[in-house]
């Protein structure tokens, strides 16, 4: 079980239904028309949609798409999980970059994960071809790209009845390190590959989005230190345009500005990343513009 510890306000809701939604729909339903046709019709859906090697070369090129709308039967789990997944990060990850780069980004990294699916069984003959389904491409990018966006937000894992924090952006290379090791060494009959290609994608996406006023260093895909320390410096908070608040009781004035800025300022930057940064109430306005004056004095 997934749990996005996300605490800050959202905006105003969009009376529209979001994407994210729209698709843990369909993947539903699908599976349900998929788990009746195969079971009562006995139509041989897998040989036909899933992806594999050798459906590839006969032609079989819509299943670069199809795969993505099919799960594993009988049991609901590999699509409910899955669904969970996209719940948890495909609405900041939508809520960010608007609908449509969210459809693009989504199936980019779908067609990413089964190239990468495809090159890695071609190229590696102890890869057995058998048939790939899921949608675990599309969902480890939009989780690649949540790690890029907000790489400090926590999530919590519940591993039974064990809970499990962890920052996003460690989220990411766990997965990536997982990703890299099931795919040259394969095992527990997962398409890792196409879990990695997801991955990858997931973070270039982010990377040249224009909505980046520069692009990120190749080798370190999410906001460093550093460049949150830029972001604090180069907010635009107008004092005279805030009303006068009490001082801030509860931070120690000799705490060091790396840590104010990782416990008190992060959030912040994330909800400005998320929703802009008239989003933020004149509590966080004050806080930022605290933040900046000590990093202004370093």
């Amino acid at each position: 079980m997934l749990e996005d510890r996300d605490y800050m306000r959202s905006p105003e809701p969009d009376s529209r239904r979001s994407l994210t939604v729209t698709l843990i729909i369909i993947l539903l339903v699908l599976f349900v028309i998929q788990a009746c046709l195969t079971y009562y019709a006995d139509l041989p859906l897998t040989r036909w949609f899933a992806l594999s090697l050798d459906g590839f070369k006969h032609g079989k090129i819509w299943q670069l798409l199809t795969f993505q709308f099919m799960h594993s039967l009988p049991w609901p789990w590999h699509v409910l999980f899955n669904c969970l997944a996209l719940y948890v990060f495909g609405r900041s990850v939508e809520e960010t970059l608007g609908r449509k780069k969210f459809l693009r980004l989504y199936f980019a990294c779908g067609f990413a994960g089964a190239a990468a699916q495809l090159f890695t069984t071609w190229i590696l003959p102890r890869h057995f071809d058998a048939p790939v389904v899921g949608a675990s491409a599309g969902i480890m990018g939009l989780l690649a790209a949540y790690a890029a966006l907000f790489p400090m937000r926590e999530l919590t894992f519940f591993i039974y009845v064990i809970p499990i924090t962890l920052r996003a952006s460690y989220l990411f290379w766990l997965a990536l390190g997982f990703s890299i090791y099931g795919t040259l060494v394969p095992y527990n009959n997962e398409a890792f590959a196409a879990h990695l290609g997801g991955l990858l994608m997931g973070v270039a996406f982010i990377r040249w989005n224009e909505n980046f006023q520069r692009p990120l260093s190749p080798w370190r895909p999410f906001q460093s230190r550093q460049r949150k320390l830029e972001l604090v410096k180069a907010a635009s908070i107008k004092p005279g345009k805030l009303r006068r608040l009490r001082p801030i009781q509860d931070e120690p004035a000799d705490l060091p500005s790396h840590e104010f800025i990782a416990k008190q300022v992060d959030p912040i930057l994330d909800k400005i990343s998320a929703h802009g940064i008239q989003s933020l109430t004149e509590r966080e306005r004050q806080i930022l513009q605290a933040a900046r004056n000590k990093v202004t004095k370093r």
